[in-house]
């Protein structure tokens, strides 16, 4: 049997409806968001669905023409940028199982509540999301494909509460979610909950598994999946956890987090996140 192997697809920046942008900038765009397919021969899982009805059609294509049959969609956190366009690609694959830890089901089903869909997410991108599907629970914390096994791995706290990654141990991948970012900012925004120790563990929990390649939830099209990114995701927050401490307001901070990482992705999401650590 062939062994596994995996593709990465990223959906590109996308404008967000907001009045709230950092000085200087004139838009805000939403951070570039990836999806993996594993598979071997015949089958695939699915790793993340994206956002809007949109890109799950956009998505659904690019997995119909691999040529795999999906079984699974896994979705490693509960941020809808990562599966509200589910049910787009469940429409083309009706019997893959889209499934998730029962962590993680929680909190998919806070966001498709009435405050977080229609407050936040349909409010910035508005007539682009229609009616998400919420992820079954996964039972156990493993996937079968083809005769090999992929672990869902829980994180704790990264940038938001129960991640996860998904782990294919016979290539060395780890598919890390919001846990890893590649070459875009971080969104820290509820960093404060419980620190950033949360964090830090998470990734130790990635670097532990030995990956030959890791897959950010939010990356540069054109980047590689390095697994020094795990390294460059630590330091980040390192940097950033001088940076609240050492910034009298968000301002600053963000200035602060500018001049280090000038050629990240999406400084809105410093802002926000700048906002919420100095309110």
């Amino acid at each position: 049997m062939a062994p596994l192997v995996y593709e990465t697809y990223v959906a590109p920046g996308k404008p967000v409806v907001s009045d709230d942008l950092p000085a200087g900038e004139t838009a805000e765009m939403w951070s570039p968001t990836s999806a993996t397919l594993i598979h071997g021969e015949r089958d695939a899982v699915l790793v993340d669905a994206l956002l809007t009805d949109r890109e799950g059609y956009d998505l659904a294509d690019w997995v119909e023409e691999s040529g795999k049959d999906l079984t699974t969609i896994y979705v490693t956190h509960g941020h809808g940028d990562h599966f509200f366009g589910a049910a787009a690609v469940l429409e083309r694959f009706p019997d893959a199982r889209l499934v998730a830890t029962s962590q993680v089901v929680d909190v998919m089903e806070e966001q498709v509540e009435p405050d977080l869909l229609d407050g936040f997410w349909r409010t910035r991108f508005p007539d682009q999301i229609g009616d998400p599907v919420v992820a079954e629970p996964l039972d156990g914390d493993t996937i079968e494909l083809e005769g090999e096994e992929l672990h869902a791995v829980a994180l704790g706290h990264s940038d938001t509460d129960h991640t996860t990654a998904l782990h294919a141990p016979s290539i060395g991948l780890v598919v890390a979610g919001d846990s890893v970012y590649n070459g875009v900012h971080l969104y820290l925004a509820e960093a404060g909950r419980d620190g950033l120790d949360g964090w830090f563990d998470a990734l130790d929990k990635v670097a532990g598994l030995r990956p030959r390649a890791v897959v950010a939830g939010h990356k540069r099209a054109d980047a590689d999946d390095r697994p020094t990114d795990v390294d460059a995701t630590r330091d980040y927050l390192r940097d950033w956890d001088e940076a609240v401490r050492r910034s009298a307001n968000a301002q600053a901070l963000y200035d602060t987090m500018i001049e280090r990482y000038p050629d990240r992705i999406n400084r809105a999401v410093v802002w926000h996140s700048a906002e919420a650590a100095k309110p």
